[in-house]
Protein backbone atom coordinates (compact mmCIF):
# COMPACT_ATOMS: atom_id res chain seq x y z
CA UNK A 1 0.00 0.00 0.00
CA UNK A 2 1.59 3.37 -0.99
CA UNK A 3 1.88 5.57 2.13
CA UNK A 4 0.04 9.04 2.22
CA UNK A 5 2.39 11.60 2.55
CA UNK A 6 1.41 13.61 5.90
CA UNK A 7 2.61 17.09 4.11
CA UNK A 8 -1.09 16.45 2.21
CA UNK A 9 -3.12 14.96 4.70
CA UNK A 10 -6.45 16.98 4.70
CA UNK A 11 -8.74 16.29 7.67
CA UNK A 12 -12.75 16.88 8.09
CA UNK A 13 -13.29 18.23 11.60
CA UNK A 14 -16.67 17.43 11.21
CA UNK A 15 -18.88 15.11 14.05
CA UNK A 16 -21.17 12.76 12.93
CA UNK A 17 -23.82 15.29 15.24
CA UNK A 18 -27.51 13.84 16.24
CA UNK A 19 -30.23 15.17 14.04
CA UNK A 20 -33.94 14.46 13.95
CA UNK A 21 -34.42 11.64 11.81
CA UNK A 22 -37.75 13.13 11.12
CA UNK A 23 -36.43 15.50 8.81
CA UNK A 24 -36.34 12.44 5.95
CA UNK A 25 -39.57 11.15 4.94
CA UNK A 26 -39.54 7.79 3.38
CA UNK A 27 -43.24 7.42 1.34
CA UNK A 28 -42.33 9.19 -1.98
CA UNK A 29 -40.08 7.94 -4.77
CA UNK A 30 -39.15 9.85 -7.60
CA UNK A 31 -40.36 8.51 -10.58
CA UNK A 32 -37.34 7.65 -13.59
CA UNK A 33 -36.46 7.77 -16.83
CA UNK A 34 -34.31 4.64 -18.32
CA UNK A 35 -31.46 5.70 -19.86
CA UNK A 36 -29.89 9.09 -21.05
CA UNK A 37 -30.66 8.28 -24.89
CA UNK A 38 -34.70 8.24 -23.69
CA UNK A 39 -34.73 12.02 -22.30
CA UNK A 40 -36.98 13.76 -24.32
CA UNK A 41 -38.33 17.48 -24.21
CA UNK A 42 -41.19 16.45 -21.49
CA UNK A 43 -38.17 15.34 -19.35
CA UNK A 44 -36.52 18.21 -19.74
CA UNK A 45 -39.97 20.11 -18.91
CA UNK A 46 -40.14 17.96 -15.76
CA UNK A 47 -36.34 19.19 -14.45
CA UNK A 48 -37.40 22.94 -15.02
CA UNK A 49 -40.62 22.34 -13.56
CA UNK A 50 -39.63 20.21 -10.57
CA UNK A 51 -35.80 20.94 -9.87
CA UNK A 52 -34.43 17.28 -10.86
CA UNK A 53 -34.68 14.45 -12.97
CA UNK A 54 -33.49 10.44 -12.04
CA UNK A 55 -32.13 8.31 -14.94
CA UNK A 56 -32.45 4.90 -13.82
CA UNK A 57 -29.33 3.76 -15.92
CA UNK A 58 -26.66 6.08 -17.28
CA UNK A 59 -23.66 4.38 -17.62
CA UNK A 60 -22.71 0.87 -17.81
CA UNK A 61 -21.43 -1.23 -14.83
CA UNK A 62 -18.21 -1.74 -16.87
CA UNK A 63 -17.74 2.11 -17.05
CA UNK A 64 -19.01 2.67 -13.31
CA UNK A 65 -16.28 -0.07 -12.12
CA UNK A 66 -13.56 1.62 -14.03
CA UNK A 67 -14.21 4.68 -12.18
CA UNK A 68 -14.70 3.81 -8.79
CA UNK A 69 -11.44 1.76 -9.04
CA UNK A 70 -9.76 5.29 -10.23
CA UNK A 71 -11.30 7.04 -6.87
CA UNK A 72 -10.08 4.09 -4.90
CA UNK A 73 -6.61 4.32 -6.43
CA UNK A 74 -6.46 8.39 -6.24
CA UNK A 75 -7.44 7.57 -2.05
CA UNK A 76 -4.97 5.12 -2.07
CA UNK A 77 -2.27 7.00 -2.94
CA UNK A 78 -1.20 5.59 -6.31
CA UNK A 79 -1.20 8.94 -7.95
CA UNK A 80 1.98 11.14 -5.79
CA UNK A 81 0.08 14.27 -7.47
CA UNK A 82 -3.04 14.18 -5.96
CA UNK A 83 -3.99 15.83 -2.74
CA UNK A 84 -7.67 15.88 -2.87
CA UNK A 85 -8.66 13.58 -0.35
CA UNK A 86 -10.90 14.88 2.77
CA UNK A 87 -9.95 12.00 5.71
CA UNK A 88 -12.06 12.19 8.64
CA UNK A 89 -9.66 13.41 11.90
CA UNK A 90 -10.81 10.61 13.68
CA UNK A 91 -8.56 8.60 11.51
CA UNK A 92 -5.33 10.70 11.44
CA UNK A 93 -2.78 8.35 13.31
CA UNK A 94 -4.00 5.58 11.57
CA UNK A 95 -3.59 6.26 7.65
CA UNK A 96 -0.29 4.99 6.76
CA UNK A 97 -1.39 1.68 8.52
CA UNK A 98 -4.65 1.19 7.08
CA UNK A 99 -5.34 -1.33 3.78
CA UNK A 100 -6.80 -0.13 0.65
CA UNK A 101 -10.07 -1.59 1.65
CA UNK A 102 -9.88 0.15 5.08
CA UNK A 103 -9.15 3.47 4.12
CA UNK A 104 -11.79 4.44 1.94
CA UNK A 105 -14.07 3.95 5.00
CA UNK A 106 -12.43 7.18 6.78
CA UNK A 107 -13.08 9.51 3.64
CA UNK A 108 -15.81 12.18 3.88
CA UNK A 109 -14.43 13.83 0.70
CA UNK A 110 -12.51 13.73 -2.12
CA UNK A 111 -12.13 16.76 -4.40
CA UNK A 112 -10.83 17.62 -8.11
CA UNK A 113 -10.07 14.43 -9.01
CA UNK A 114 -11.06 14.52 -12.96
CA UNK A 115 -7.40 15.51 -14.34
CA UNK A 116 -5.99 12.62 -11.78
CA UNK A 117 -7.43 10.10 -13.32
CA UNK A 118 -8.55 9.45 -16.76
CA UNK A 119 -11.79 6.48 -15.57
CA UNK A 120 -13.26 9.30 -13.98
CA UNK A 121 -12.73 11.75 -16.26
CA UNK A 122 -14.49 9.88 -18.89
CA UNK A 123 -17.79 9.73 -16.72
CA UNK A 124 -17.63 13.27 -16.61
CA UNK A 125 -17.33 14.39 -20.58
CA UNK A 126 -19.27 11.56 -21.21
CA UNK A 127 -20.99 11.99 -24.75
CA UNK A 128 -24.62 11.11 -23.76
CA UNK A 129 -24.42 13.08 -19.76
CA UNK A 130 -22.73 16.52 -21.74
CA UNK A 131 -25.76 16.28 -24.28
CA UNK A 132 -28.56 15.83 -21.42
CA UNK A 133 -26.93 18.78 -19.70
CA UNK A 134 -26.62 20.98 -22.49
CA UNK A 135 -30.23 20.51 -22.79
CA UNK A 136 -30.85 21.68 -19.44
CA UNK A 137 -28.51 24.32 -19.31
CA UNK A 138 -29.55 25.88 -22.93
CA UNK A 139 -25.85 26.36 -24.16
CA UNK A 140 -22.28 24.56 -24.16
CA UNK A 141 -21.70 23.18 -20.43
CA UNK A 142 -18.40 23.76 -18.45
CA UNK A 143 -18.17 21.42 -15.57
CA UNK A 144 -16.61 23.86 -12.65
CA UNK A 145 -16.81 21.08 -9.61
CA UNK A 146 -15.68 17.08 -8.99
CA UNK A 147 -16.59 15.70 -5.99
CA UNK A 148 -17.61 12.31 -3.87
CA UNK A 149 -19.31 12.44 -1.14
CA UNK A 150 -18.88 9.00 0.33
CA UNK A 151 -20.88 7.09 3.58
CA UNK A 152 -18.87 4.19 5.17
CA UNK A 153 -21.23 1.58 6.67
CA UNK A 154 -22.53 1.89 9.70
CA UNK A 155 -23.08 5.74 10.71
CA UNK A 156 -21.59 7.33 7.09
CA UNK A 157 -22.22 10.94 8.07
CA UNK A 158 -25.55 13.14 6.78
CA UNK A 159 -25.30 15.81 4.43
CA UNK A 160 -28.27 18.46 5.93
CA UNK A 161 -30.64 19.74 3.96
CA UNK A 162 -29.24 22.85 1.76
CA UNK A 163 -29.16 24.79 -2.09
CA UNK A 164 -25.81 24.10 -4.12
CA UNK A 165 -25.57 27.58 -5.24
CA UNK A 166 -24.90 28.58 -1.43
CA UNK A 167 -21.53 27.35 -2.21
CA UNK A 168 -20.68 28.75 -5.20
CA UNK A 169 -19.75 32.24 -6.21
CA UNK A 170 -21.94 32.48 -9.41
CA UNK A 171 -24.54 34.90 -10.55
CA UNK A 172 -27.77 33.47 -8.97
CA UNK A 173 -29.23 33.87 -12.71
CA UNK A 174 -26.61 31.12 -13.88
CA UNK A 175 -27.77 27.75 -14.81
CA UNK A 176 -26.12 25.18 -12.40
CA UNK A 177 -26.82 21.57 -12.99
CA UNK A 178 -25.57 19.16 -10.63
CA UNK A 179 -25.36 15.26 -11.91
CA UNK A 180 -24.68 12.53 -8.76
CA UNK A 181 -23.65 8.95 -10.05
CA UNK A 182 -24.50 6.16 -8.16
CA UNK A 183 -21.34 3.52 -7.54
CA UNK A 184 -23.08 1.28 -5.34
CA UNK A 185 -27.01 1.00 -4.82
CA UNK A 186 -27.96 3.73 -3.06
CA UNK A 187 -31.60 2.65 -0.73
CA UNK A 188 -33.48 4.50 1.53
CA UNK A 189 -31.28 2.69 4.64
CA UNK A 190 -27.78 3.75 3.35
CA UNK A 191 -28.15 7.20 2.95
CA UNK A 192 -30.11 7.87 -1.02
CA UNK A 193 -30.42 11.39 -2.38
CA UNK A 194 -34.00 13.27 -1.00
CA UNK A 195 -35.01 16.11 -2.84
CA UNK A 196 -38.12 18.83 -1.95
CA UNK A 197 -39.24 19.45 -5.47
CA UNK A 198 -40.17 22.60 -6.83
CA UNK A 199 -37.89 24.47 -4.23
CA UNK A 200 -35.77 25.74 -7.30
CA UNK A 201 -38.35 27.85 -7.96
CA UNK A 202 -38.53 29.61 -4.60
CA UNK A 203 -35.46 30.96 -4.61
CA UNK A 204 -31.87 31.43 -2.34
CA UNK A 205 -32.47 30.55 1.22
CA UNK A 206 -30.57 31.68 4.41
CA UNK A 207 -28.11 28.63 4.96
CA UNK A 208 -26.60 28.50 8.73
CA UNK A 209 -23.07 27.06 9.83
CA UNK A 210 -24.76 23.89 11.95
CA UNK A 211 -23.96 20.18 11.02
CA UNK A 212 -22.49 21.95 7.82
CA UNK A 213 -23.37 25.20 5.90
CA UNK A 214 -27.40 24.21 5.52
CA UNK A 215 -30.63 25.00 5.77
CA UNK A 216 -31.66 25.78 9.39
CA UNK A 217 -33.48 22.48 10.25
CA UNK A 218 -37.07 24.19 11.15
CA UNK A 219 -37.19 25.75 7.59
CA UNK A 220 -37.46 22.54 5.95
CA UNK A 221 -40.67 21.49 3.93
CA UNK A 222 -40.13 17.62 5.01
CA UNK A 223 -43.81 16.76 3.90
CA UNK A 224 -42.55 17.11 0.09
CA UNK A 225 -39.52 15.11 0.54
CA UNK A 226 -39.19 12.70 -2.39
CA UNK A 227 -36.49 10.38 -2.04
CA UNK A 228 -34.49 9.10 -5.01
CA UNK A 229 -32.91 5.26 -4.70
CA UNK A 230 -30.69 4.53 -7.16
CA UNK A 231 -28.68 1.52 -8.71
CA UNK A 232 -25.10 1.60 -9.50
CA UNK A 233 -24.94 3.91 -12.94
CA UNK A 234 -28.35 5.55 -12.33
CA UNK A 235 -28.00 9.25 -11.65
CA UNK A 236 -29.71 12.44 -10.38
CA UNK A 237 -29.51 15.67 -12.46
CA UNK A 238 -31.01 18.34 -10.10
CA UNK A 239 -31.06 22.18 -10.14
CA UNK A 240 -28.73 24.06 -7.95
CA UNK A 241 -31.10 25.59 -5.94
CA UNK A 242 -33.35 22.83 -5.14
CA UNK A 243 -33.48 21.70 -1.19
CA UNK A 244 -31.61 17.98 -1.33
CA UNK A 245 -29.71 16.34 1.33
CA UNK A 246 -28.90 13.03 2.48
CA UNK A 247 -29.46 11.13 5.76
CA UNK A 248 -26.58 8.80 7.59
CA UNK A 249 -25.93 5.74 6.63
CA UNK A 250 -27.63 2.84 8.82
CA UNK A 251 -26.58 -0.40 7.25
CA UNK A 252 -23.48 -2.25 6.92
CA UNK A 253 -23.22 -1.49 3.48
CA UNK A 254 -21.10 0.85 1.56
CA UNK A 255 -22.72 4.25 -0.61
CA UNK A 256 -20.35 5.72 -2.80
CA UNK A 257 -21.32 8.41 -5.46
CA UNK A 258 -19.31 10.90 -7.71
CA UNK A 259 -21.25 14.14 -7.99
CA UNK A 260 -20.07 16.65 -10.89
CA UNK A 261 -21.43 20.45 -11.14
CA UNK A 262 -22.28 22.07 -14.88
CA UNK A 263 -23.02 25.65 -15.83
CA UNK A 264 -23.00 27.04 -19.15
CA UNK A 265 -20.08 28.38 -20.39
CA UNK A 266 -20.93 31.74 -20.89
CA UNK A 267 -22.17 31.81 -16.85
CA UNK A 268 -20.80 35.01 -14.64
CA UNK A 269 -18.62 34.69 -11.61
CA UNK A 270 -19.00 37.31 -9.29
CA UNK A 271 -17.87 37.46 -5.74
CA UNK A 272 -17.95 35.84 -1.87
CA UNK A 273 -19.97 39.03 -0.27
CA UNK A 274 -22.66 38.62 -3.55
CA UNK A 275 -23.56 35.03 -2.68
CA UNK A 276 -23.55 35.75 1.43
CA UNK A 277 -25.66 38.78 0.55
CA UNK A 278 -28.32 36.11 -0.92
CA UNK A 279 -27.36 32.65 1.36
CA UNK A 280 -26.11 34.57 4.16
CA UNK A 281 -22.83 34.38 6.76
CA UNK A 282 -23.59 32.35 9.92
CA UNK A 283 -27.75 33.22 8.71
CA UNK A 284 -26.80 36.90 8.52
CA UNK A 285 -26.62 36.67 12.42
CA UNK A 286 -29.76 35.25 12.70
CA UNK A 287 -30.15 32.54 15.78
CA UNK A 288 -31.41 29.26 13.81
Amino acid sequence: MVVTDPAKIILDDGENDAYNPHLYHFDKVAPYVATLADITDEHIQFFREQGYLAVAQAFTREEIDAALAGMLDLIDGKNPDFAGVQFERFAQDRLATLRPEEKQDVVRKIMWFVNYDDRLKALSAHPELLAAVRRIVNGEPKMFQDMGLIKPPSGGREKPWHQDKAFFDLDIDAPVVGVWIAFDEATPENGCMHVLPGTHREGPVVHFKRRDWQICDTDVQTARDVMVPLKPGGCLFFDGLIHHGTPVNRTTTRRRAVQFHYTATDAKWLDQAYRLSLFGSEGKDVTC
